[in-house]
């Protein structure tokens, strides 16, 4: 239930600095069974975000185990179930550069294939870092390691490596537009080597294929509605309408906001999000206060805000063909 609270409002929020989400072979992602999805990571934690509203079924993710040592953030991870990962670098800077401790991940490694017992989906960036760079940087081989383990020490069945690649028109750019490719997957039951090197390499030459050697998916063209929805489609407007009218001004602000104070383009989108949500949540006290003095009200109040949060989703959502 939380997970599907946060993925709606991760969903309204992502459509606040992106205007659109656009995903191709969508067909290919696995409904059922344990998924290992790797993909590519050119925008940092809005990477995580974008995987998390394109894939449809609940996912956990990973994260670099560096940004634990905030406590807020620990917390939140807990909450989530999001599984920290140590890379050699955040090793080696704390050794002085002595040699990384090999076994830095052994209980991540476990919690993951805990996980993948349980038939979930697991989402990993198998380039250890986020980067500006156009092309996949060289994979590490942990995801293959945990693939192979899972399959051959866990006797876990039924195993998919699924490539995803995000494109970006302008990631920094507000009201750019992002494409989500899925790729080619990669059924562990029939892979038939034990070799984590060989199968890094296939996973990168599937994952370069739909992200540095893809392009963005066209618009899906929105199909002319029958007659007999003229009067829903027309709630939807007004709905819209109200939704842009209330939450236009918070969200522009944020926006300005988030490109000034950026110094790279991972910033801008992750600042619009987590900024536009506080003023978001801030202009839905000051209407709610309003209308509680207005009408003294409880359950006004609450059909107040079930319309600004409708109005929310459909000021996203109106022109896409793809809805939640």
């Amino acid at each position: 239930m939380i997970y599907s609270v946060l993925r709606w409002i991760n969903g309204v929020a992502l459509h606040w600095f992106y205007r659109d989400i656009r995903i191709a072979g969508r067909e290919r992602i696995p409904m059922g069974g344990p998924l290992l999805i790797a993909a590519n990571q050119q925008n940092a934690l809005v990477d995580s975000l974008i995987v998390a509203w394109v894939v449809p079924r609940r996912i956990a993710m990973t994260a670099k185990a560096t940004l634990t040592e905030n406590p807020l953030t620990a917390l939140l991870f807990r909450i989530l179930g999001v599984v920290p990962l140590r890379r050699v670098s955040d090793e080696t800077g704390k050794a002085n550069g002595a040699s990384p401790d090999r076994s830095r991940n052994t209980e991540a490694f476990r919690e993951i294939l805990n996980l993948l017992e349980q038939h979930r989906a697991v989402l990993i960036f198998p380039e250890g870092k986020s980067h500006n760079e156009v092309g996949l940087e060289p994979l590490k081989t942990g995801l293959a390691r945990l693939a192979l383990r899972a399959r051959d020490e866990r006797s876990i069945e039924g195993v998919t490596i699924l490539p995803l690649g995000l494109v970006f028109e302008d990631k920094g750019v507000p009201g750019t537009v992002v494409g989500a490719h899925v790729g080619e997957p990669i059924q562990m039951d029939s892979w038939p080597s034990k070799d984590h090197v060989a199968l890094t390499e296939e996973i990168a030459r599937r994952l370069r294929s739909v992200s540095e050697a893809a392009v963005l998916p066209l618009a899906k063209e929105v199909r002319v509605r029958e007659r007999k929805d003229s009067l829903r489609e027309g709630l939807i407007t007004l709905a819209a309408l109200w939704g842009r009218f209330t939450h236009q001004f918070p969200v522009r602000i944020a926006r300005s906001i988030a490109v000034k104070r950026s110094t790279d383009a991972d910033q801008p989108a992750m600042l619009t999000i987590v900024i536009g949500i506080g003023f978001v949540l801030l202009t839905y006290a000051i209407h709610l206060a309003i209308v509680g003095m207005l009408v003294h009200s409880f359950w006004i109040g609450c059909l107040y805000l079930a319309g600004l949060l409708s109005g929310a989703y459909w000021a996203a959502f109106e022109r896409h063909p793809r809805r939640y």
